[in-house]
């Protein structure tokens, strides 16, 4: 088919599609999931920049990190190569990009051929249509299609900053629970030997069937924390593995004991700024916003013309000379005046204003009250080590040399034992507690959180308000 003659028409075609090339998107390598690992790895203070991996190169990477006992950081490092529902999150990703890539590129023309007979005369007639509307607001909805898609990317990013928060957690709950257990299993075998003693001395007459008794329900209480201790630290052994995604359970191996206490705490001078310069969903309101704001220009654009279809007509006959021409047809608007569709745009753009002032005001808040049960886990779990559990040590030394100078009975040797148990015990729970404050805190300066934010769902109505019919 020959290119169109007429001069208005090759003018139009030539200015719309000059324009509209350059607002198509293309697909990336890897749906973007190399530029969603990197945003995580500045946010998390890593070195490196991660790029997506082939199955293969994830597998031998897993391999390695489980030949030896997992650090913190190999557990995080794990379940973000592993685990199988960030996998699903990049995949959504990639659906995304697609969407916004078939969005921005020029729809397809429509191509009409008609024979028609009367009589002798055989008439033919050809056509090609154009969506002009289509093809003159594509360089204003392709910002904000690729505005769309950056938004699909910040939540993948924090999808990928909500896993390392929950595995950190996960990772202290697991090896504490493990060394708590161990703990406890020490404290029943303890128990244990000081009911056989009591239950020696009873028979003999040397004491009281009343002091037994008590050796024996410690013995009880013992065995039933034993119990407790080790369902416990099972049960948080297997959320990590979950969050690892391991299929072979005796595959991962832990560490025998929490990290030790630092030496300082962490001293957050400016935290409520490094939350609003760096916390992921406040970049993601933020986003939103100027996403809705766009939706709502070209709303504004289109609120009178959102039809608008340009077409080439060539038709032969073989009784008349050849005829040639272009038609231009829009839908009027005498019933719709698009209003309604600005006013709805212009609401959510408001809503999405809102949400960016609550976004700033809950991320200085909460990262207030995160560093605070930061501190106050740091101070306990200090005061646990260099106060309490130093002076029960103590008092232990003490009463065991009056034990062995026969000043006090074995009785009070044991009940002495049992109070240092339970101060020991306290400290390994306060310094779990500081481990997962600490998780907590580095989460909440970076905004990790779970599932589509509300300003996200604002820009995607909004998008859906603005792109309505085209």
């Amino acid at each position: 088919m020959r290119a169109p003659r007429q001069p208005l028409a090759r003018a139009i075609l030539v200015a719309v599609l000059a324009g509209s090339l350059g607002a198509c998107a293309t697909l990336s390598s890897d749906g973007g999931e190399g530029e969603v690992r990197a945003q995580a790895s500045r946010l998390m203070g890593q070195e490196t920049r991660p790029q997506a991996m082939s199955a293969e190169t994830r597998a031998q990477r897993r391999d390695e990190l489980l030949a030896q006992p997992l650090r913190v950081e190999d557990a995080v490092a794990l379940a973000l190569i592993n685990n199988p529902g960030l996998q699903r999150a990049f995949a959504e990703l990639r659906l995304t990009e697609a969407e916004v890539v078939a969005a921005t590129r020029l729809r397809n023309p429509r191509i009409s051929v008609a024979r028609l007979t009367q009589g002798d005369e055989r008439e033919i007639e050809r056509s090609i249509t154009f969506d002009l509307i289509g093809l003159l607001t594509l360089p204003a909805r392709a910002p904000l299609e690729k505005q769309r898609l950056e938004s699909a990317k910040l939540n993948t990013t924090r999808a990928v900053l909500n896993l390392a928060r929950e595995t950190r957690r996960n990772y202290f709950a697991a090896v504490a629970g493990a060394q708590r257990a161990r703990y406890a299993a020490d404290v029943q075998a303890a128990a244990e030997a000081g009911r056989d003693l009591a239950r020696s001395l009873a028979q003999a007459g040397n004491i009281s069937r009343l002091d037994a008794a008590r050796e024996q329900a410690f013995y009880a209480a013992a065995t039933a924390q034993r119990a407790r201790a080790e369902t416990e630290a099972l049960a948080a052994r297997e959320r990590l593995i979950r969050l690892l995604g391991v299929m072979d359970a005796g595959t991962v191996k832990l560490p025998e004991s929490l990290p030790e206490l630092p030496g300082t705490p962490r001293e957050l001078n400016q935290v409520e700024q490094q939350a609003l310069d760096q916390r992921i969903d406040v970049q993601m309101a933020k986003r939103n916003a100027d996403n809705t704001a766009r939706a709502l220009r070209l709303t504004k654009v289109t609120r009178f013309i959102n039809v608008l279809n340009l077409g080439y007509e060539y038709n032969t006959s073989n009784e008349l000379p050849k005829q040639t021409g272009f038609e231009v047809s829009l839908e009027l608007p005498l019933f719709d005046f698009g209003s309604a569709r600005v006013a709805q745009a212009e609401a959510i753009y408001r809503r999405s204003l809102a949400q960016v002032a609550e976004t700033a005001v809950n991320a200085r808040s909460e990262s207030r009250d995160a560093y605070t049960r930061y501190r106050t886990a740091y101070d306990l779990s200090r005061h646990y080590r260099d106060e309490i559990v130093p002076l029960q040590k103590q008092i232990s030394d003490e009463v065991l040399l009056r034990y062995n100078g026969m000043l006090i009975s074995t009785f009070e040797l044991l009940a002495q034992a049992r109070d240092q148990a339970a101060s020991t015990d306290a400290y390994l729970a306060a310094l779990e507690d500081f481990w997962v404050a600490e998780a907590d805190l580095t989460s909440t300066l970076q905004g990790a959180g779970g599932g589509m934010s509300p300003p996200a769902r604002a820009a995607t109505m909004a998008t859906d308000a603005a792109a309505a019919d085209h």
